[in-house]
């Protein structure tokens, strides 16, 4: 059994857990609710962005600049793996106390 170091990673745990739940997800809102530094959110985004992870949007809201991200199909998949991963690995835990 082997977690993906993309996904298990602490910081982009928490941000593919936050994508998956809520969809989207501003930077903005990204940087506030997980409460990391935004130089901190941008180099994990770009990390899941160069693998597939994120889809990234660009677009102006009253003038101003706003980047959302959301989960990408393989992201998805790859935090459900994660997950299946962790529900095994109890799974056996519990196994062997039995």
């Amino acid at each position: 059994m082997e977690f993906d170091k993309l996904v298990h990673q602490p910081t982009r745990l928490r941000i593919f857990a936050h994508l998956y739940a809520n969809g989207e997800a501003s930077f903005t809102a990204l940087t506030e609710e997980l409460e990391i530094t935004e130089g901190n959110l941008a180099s994990h985004i770009e990390r899941m962005e160069d693998a597939d992870c994120v889809a990234v949007d660009k677009e102006f809201v009253d003038r101003k600049p706003r980047t959302t991200y959301r989960l990408t199909e393989r992201g998805e998949e790859l935090f459900e793996d994660h997950i299946d991963t962790l529900e095994a690995l109890i799974d056996d835990l519990k196994t062997d106390d039995s």
